[in-house]
């Protein structure tokens, strides 16, 4: 397999593309790749070796979303009456 070079072009996930996407390598760091360039969007970022970042977790929706799941009261999944559909007015005129 050949060493990598400044100016190589090697496959690496995008960060603003979100895909894995062409780049062109900027920095090394010894025999490997510090920093990338994507060549469709030319954003630079650090290499990330094909990996997407693992997503993004807000723990204070999911606590809040824990929450309010916790006070429904559980036969909420019973079959509520059905409402008979709305009859249609019939159109007249207006005395």
């Amino acid at each position: 397999m050949r060493e990598v070079q400044l100016g190589d072009v090697i496959d690496d996930f995008c960060v603003k593309c979100k895909r894995i996407m062409n780049h062109s390598v900027v920095s090394m760091m010894g025999p490997d790749p510090a920093k990338v360039r994507c060549r469709t969007c030319y954003s630079d970022h650090d290499y990330r070796h094909e990996q997407a970042p693992p997503p993004k977790v807000d723990n204070r929706k999911s606590a809040l979303f824990n929450e309010v799941l916790s006070k429904l009261q559980p036969d909420t999944t019973a079959a509520a009456p059905a409402e008979e559909p709305e009859k249609p007015k019939a159109k007249g005129k207006k005395k």
